[in-house]
């Protein structure tokens, strides 16, 4: 794997109440892997697996553009959507 492969995760949505507990906000974006200590590390356990598969060259079927992906982090009460997104 290239270590310039590089992606952009990105805050789209908090669902339910609309506040994250780390702070993050709708329109927050991070490079990976540059900026992955300002990532709340539930969410980034979540994140994890599916940016390095993007790293890689990975599509997900079930999206509209073949290198993204969108997930939600694991807080029930306020979920954070983010977008993964190979730069």
């Amino acid at each position: 794997m290239s270590e310039d492969k590089k992606v952009t995760i990105e805050v789209v949505d908090i669902q339910e109440a609309g506040t994250c507990n780390f702070g993050h906000k709708v329109g927050d974006k991070f490079s990976y892997p540059e900026d992955r200590g300002n990532i709340c590390s539930a969410a980034f356990h979540v994140i994890y697996p599916y940016a390095m598969a993007i790293r890689m060259g990975a599509s997900f079927p079930w999206e509209e553009e073949s290198e993204t992906v969108t997930i939600c982090c694991p807080d029930y009460k306020n979920p954070v959507v983010f977008k993964i997104t190979k730069e």
